[in-house]
């Protein structure tokens, strides 16, 4: 029985990504052959040279960085809220902060590294989405972790030193070698790339498609 790979590239102060996951997730459980797809999580920094700690909220980013009014920026997020609704996650956007996400980029491949992956990317979006959480205080990443499995005390080592640092620049260079500029981006058996929050009928339909090609 042939298997297939799919590479999701993600930044967790992206509200989209994890929209974005769980439609992949509702696509997934539909797909026949699920069994046999192996999910990769890659990271991606959408502002690597951002700073760990801001005051910027995300509306505010979006009338700094889009030149949206204050009433633009509201209605975005108002249609990105009830979107988010309809897959059964509930965001609360107006107090999140975008900030430097290298170390909780560390994190979730600990997490994985753990076979935790998922709780820990689960935990930490729900908190950047839902609970406006800071991703660039210490005391927070390590909460986060521990809530999601994780020892305290691995947290804390990885925060301290630079663990799973090349792991991180392996999957930006892999981004890059396969033209990924932003995110959520899918890559489907190594072929098939495509980038958004696609809707759950798309995101099947190429899961499909790439099952037909490696059978």
């Amino acid at each position: 029985m042939p298997t297939i790979t799919v590479d999701i590239w993600s930044d967790v102060v992206c509200p989209w990504c994890h929209l974005g996951k769980r439609r992949f997730e509702a696509a997934l459980a539909t797909f026949e052959h699920r069994s046999s797809v192996t999910v990769r999580h890659r990271s991606f920094e959408l502002d690597p040279g951002g700073p760990r700690q801001s005051d910027l909220t995300i509306p505010q980013r979006m009338q700094r960085d889009l030149g949206l009014t204050p009433q633009r920026a509201e209605e975005g997020l108002r249609v990105l809220t009830a979107l988010a609704a309809e897959a059964g996650l509930e965001y609360r956007l107006a107090q999140a902060r975008p900030v430097n996400t290298y170390d909780t980029h560390r994190l979730l491949h600990l997490g994985e590294h753990r076979g935790l992956g998922d709780a820990v990317r689960e935990r930490v979006m729900r908190a950047f989405t839902a609970e406006g959480a800071d991703l660039g205080d210490r005391a927070t990443l390590v909460r986060l972790g521990t809530e999601a499995g994780l020892d305290a005390r691995d947290v804390e080592a990885l925060l301290d030193g630079d663990d799973f640092g090349a792991a991180v620049r392996a999957d930006e260079a892999m981004a890059r070698r396969y033209g990924v500029r932003g995110v959520p981006s899918f890559l489907f058996a190594g072929r098939y790339a495509v980038s958004g929050a696609l809707p759950v009928a798309e995101l099947a339909e190429l899961l499909r498609r790439a099952w037909r090609d490696a059978a």
